[in-house]
């Protein structure tokens, strides 16, 4: 069995606006001892760009990607292409621009098949649990829609936790049945949204579809998101993913603002510690 590895999610250190920026995170994810890291790939609002969008980023630039990765020793562990509606955050339930939105992931998903790293993660919208909601119906059409394009270009959809309960999702991928849709698990997601025992559930409900993760915890108290200082049960959680045959990326997250490089380094020296005591490295 491959081991965990540890990675960062760029954007817990700002925006990708260009090359300058793309550098400088790299450098600073280096910096708190990652292996690899997960990129942001669409234009963050309409009127701030990413370096990295698809429309933007064509072949000399991601051909610069793999060489700035390289040179800093850095695998890439997936993108992350979160869109929203005007009215919805994730917004594949949404009507309101809907057909951009498949197209924008799609053209990710090409991209992320073309880095090497063919996983594209997201937030895609508040699945319900009625099956006869209007919502539901769409959501499902979409992402069929979008897995067709995954399967063609040999990469996986994956749904992030956190909107529903793992037993909706789970339900939910049972109905979609596409080989090219998966989960992305976060633990604080899950924690903040349905309670500390919904995390370790949450991998044995979802754990065949696993196959990337976001590392990040939720302390109550002070409001951080550092990595083995809130209420996620790392021990058991890391444990649980073994159980469930999951060996990859565990991708540092922290959105918080308040001291993000210490909070990764931390964050990071902890899940090492963990790792190696579990034998899991």
């Amino acid at each position: 069995m491959v081991g965990f590895k540890i990675g960062v999610a760029i954007w817990s250190l700002g925006a990708t606006r260009d090359w300058r920026s793309f550098e400088d995170q790299l450098a600073k994810v280096k910096e708190v001892g990652a292996e690899g890291v997960q990129l942001w790939a669409v234009d963050y609002s309409p009127r701030e760009a990413c370096l990295l969008d698809p429309d933007r980023c064509g072949r000399s630039c991601r051909e610069r990607v793999t060489e700035l990765l390289d040179s800093y020793g850095l695998e890439l562990s997936a993108l992350c292409a979160q869109l929203s509606s005007p009215r919805r955050f994730g917004g594949f339930d949404d009507p309101e621009g809907l057909e951009d939105r498949i197209a924008k992931t799609c053209k990710v998903l090409e991209m992320a098949s073309e880095l090497g790293a063919p996983i594209v993660t997201t937030h895609p919208g508040r699945i319900p649990e009625d099956r006869g909601d209007p919502a539901y119906a769409l959501i499902r059409s979409s992402l069929l829609r979008v897995a067709k394009f995954a399967e063609d270009v040999g990469a996986y959809f994956c749904i992030e936790t956190g909107m529903e309960p793992a037993s909706v999702l789970r339900d939910f991928l049972i109905d979609l049945s596409s080989p090219a849709v998966k989960v992305n698990f976060d633990p604080a997601n899950l924690l903040m949204g349905y309670g500390r025992e919904e995390v370790v559930r949450g991998v044995r409900l979802l754990g065949p579809w696993i196959v990337h993760t976001h590392a990040k915890d939720h302390n109550p108290r002070t409001g951080r998101a550092t990595v083995g200082e809130g209420l996620v049960p790392w021990r058991e959680y890391l444990l649980e993913l073994k159980a469930a045959g999951f060996s990859g990326w565990l991708a540092l997250e922290d959105e918080t603002g308040r001291d993000v490089v210490e909070s990764l380094r931390r964050g990071g020296a902890f899940l090492r510690k963990l790792v190696e005591e579990l034998g899991l490295g």
